[in-house]
């Protein structure tokens, strides 16, 4: 499909979509291509149902990754194939999971165990400013507005714009870290003066957790759930949360609310008001 592919791509690229995005709707299309064994112009509307059958049931892929796929291919079957009519869509389920927020003494632990200045920086730009990981990587020099004290973040997700928090600290080091490895462009760059990807912030986060011997939460994405419910949890409103993340919808920030301590600590549970067998009643 070479040249479905590179017809795909320029597509996408008249479309503005991010090398992200690109990249994850074309490898959906080749899947499903090599799930059949054949051409995707030459695959039925019966056979793309059985494709996601098989990613639910048999390879058991969460909603998010499916739909994903699925906008890939609608993509392709509406804008390159020009089937306009085209619209396939699966039932949304959502798993009920909450977000895995790390502790404010851990976060602590994680940049205290950064063994290099890169490393540190890139943990407290995450954290300090809820940042998601493809956001960080996309930082250049010019965003960083030291007067403001503000963070530009550009074309995040859903290709929107968003100022968020600089924090005092994280600007002491930043300095630092500028007069150390004097970045052309990106904040964070590679060898090559090109910006780093989102797998080598997670392969470091990863190394970092591990030297701390932290097991809880997932990877660099819970720094990001840990500002967001450490300000819930700081008293800061929902609607500013909302804006710092970057969130659509209030109710997607409304959740961190689930695993904030500070909204049960005055409950008390029914058990305690029980008198428990044993007791003596005055």
């Amino acid at each position: 499909m070479s040249a479905l592919r590179t017809q795909m791509i320029r597509v996408l690229q008249l479309h503005r979509k991010s090398p992200e995005t690109i990249k994850a709707y074309t490898a959906a299309v080749t899947d499903l291509a090599r799930f059949h064994g054949r051409s995707p112009d030459q695959i039925t509307h019966e056979q793309i149902r059985d494709f996601f059958h098989h990613m639910i049931t048999v390879r058991k892929l969460a909603y998010s990754t499916c739909n994903q796929k699925l906008c890939g291919i609608n993509f392709f079957y509406r804008h390159v194939l020009n089937q306009d009519r085209f619209d396939l869509k699966i039932p949304h389920k959502r798993s009920g999971h909450l977000p895995v927020p790390y502790s404010r003494s851990e976060i602590s632990q994680f940049v205290d165990a950064a063994r290099n200045l890169k490393h540190r920086v890139m943990l407290m730009t995450t954290y300090g400013g809820g940042l998601r990981s493809s956001e960080l990587v996309r930082l250049e020099l010019r965003d960083i507005h030291s007067q403001r004290m503000l963070i530009h973040i550009r074309q995040g997700k859903g290709h929107k714009d968003r100022y968020t928090l600089l924090s005092a600290n994280l600007l002491r080091e930043l300095r630092l870290y500028w007069t150390t490895y004097r970045p052309k462009r990106w904040l964070f760059e590679n060898q090559c003066s090109e910006a780093l990807s989102k797998e080598t912030a997670q392969r470091m986060f990863y190394h970092v957790k591990k030297r701390v011997g932290i097991q809880s939460g997932h990877g660099i994405h819970g720094l990001r759930h840990s500002f967001a419910t450490h300000l819930m949890e700081a008293g800061v409103p929902l609607p500013t949360i909302q804006r710092l993340m970057g969130h659509t919808s209030l109710a997607t920030t409304a959740k961190y609310l689930h695993v904030t301590a500070g909204h049960v600590d005055a409950i008390r549970s029914p058990l305690d008001l029980l008198r428990m067998p044993g007791e003596i009643s005055e």
